[in-house]
């Protein structure tokens, strides 16, 4: 059986898997601990595939920007959370990336996140990487094969081939992490080689960054899941489409880099909501695809409720600073809707 996702998919996949998963992001810096190298190229060597288009094309800029509308509060990803008789509270849509366009919040988020008396991540266990992968590695299915078979029990010979060459570039070889679950080779392989060597380095992801600032300050810190917890809805989601995601991440390298650098881009615009019209349109659906349907429900939908009904109490307090995975804010059953269920008036900014 063929294994491909769509384009399309393929960059909401590798955005997603990115953008949702904290655990991801520290797991990385946990497992590979790669050495740091310079990089002078921001983007990682990626490119906005959506730059121009806007004048070489208006009409489609004018559907995607229509159809990014038509999401459900997508048209901002800085919000503020108010509820009677208690001071304001804020909402914010991160990236776990430690890319300076990410890290650096946009105006009035930072002022926000300082004057907050408590802060609201999705997971307060990265502050302690040591405590973070002793807790993980304490539930080794969850990262590891435990039952005797390897990545390459769930491979073609020349998918074999392929993921051995892409590791072999990157100075691992496939032996070392054979054992390895494909969702956290994803998160290896998916990510640019400067973001990794930023992050070897000792660079913060954005979350990771207000967390150790929050500790510094006294702030209270309140998580909304455990790694672990985030680990288990990953490794629910079907073994195929965890090797479909892996795999197309290494036969397109490039594709994969061009929609980080478009995310990241869209993001630093505030228009996080966009990536999925943005990528159907470079990329239209073909017969070879398969949804992200339940990696939505599952890796977004689920945990959304799961967050609003654990930052309730806290945000009905005031003076709190929520920060979360971006593409956990819009929608019919994003963070914003969700609390807004709760009581909560959120107005964007």
């Amino acid at each position: 059986m063929k294994r491909h996702l769509r384009q399309s998919d393929l960059v909401l996949w590798t955005g997603a898997v990115i953008h949702t998963l904290a655990a991801l992001s520290l797991l990385f810096i946990l497992v590979f601990a790669l050495p740091a190298r310079a990089q002078e190229d921001i983007s990682c060597g990626g490119h906005d595939l959506l730059a121009g288009l806007q004048e070489k094309d208006p009409e489609a800029y004018a559907r995607i920007a229509r159809q990014a509308a038509d999401i459900p509060n997508s048209e901002s990803i800085f919000w503020k959370v108010e509820k009677d008789g208690v001071p304001a509270s804020y909402l914010f849509g991160t990236m776990h990336l430690s890319d300076p366009r990410v890290v650096d919040m946009p105006e009035g988020a930072h002022e926000a996140f300082e004057a907050a008396d408590t802060l609201i991540v999705e997971s307060d266990e990265i502050l302690d990487q040591q405590k973070a992968s002793a807790a993980l590695l304490s539930q080794p299915q969850l990262t590891t094969f435990t039952d005797g078979k390897s990545i390459t029990d769930y491979l073609t010979p020349e998918e074999r081939k392929l993921l051995e060459a892409d590791l072999k570039g990157r100075g691992v070889p496939l032996f070392a992490v054979s054992k390895m679950k494909p969702w956290l080779l994803s998160s290896f392989v998916s990510m640019p080689v400067c973001e990794a060597a930023r992050k070897a380095s000792g660079r913060p992801f954005l979350d990771q960054k207000l967390v150790m600032e929050a500790a510094a300050s006294g702030k209270k810190i309140v998580g909304l899941e455990t790694l672990a917890e985030q680990l288990e809805i990953m490794a629910s989601l079907p073994m195929d489409m965890h090797i479909k995601g892996l795999m197309s991440a290494i036969k397109d390298p490039q594709l994969t880099r061009d929609g980080m650098e478009t995310l990241i881009t869209l993001y630093d615009q505030g228009k996080a909501a966009w990536l999925e019209p943005v990528s159907k349109y470079l990329y239209p659906e073909d017969d070879d695809g398969f949804s992200m349907a339940e990696f939505e429900q599952k890796m977004v939908i689920t945990r959304n409720h799961h967050m609003a009904e654990r930052a309730a109490d806290t945000l009905a307090k005031g003076n709190a600073f929520m920060a979360v995975g971006a593409l956990h804010l819009s929608g019919k059953e994003g963070l914003v809707q969700l609390l807004r269920d709760e009581g909560f008036t959120l107005t964007p900014l």
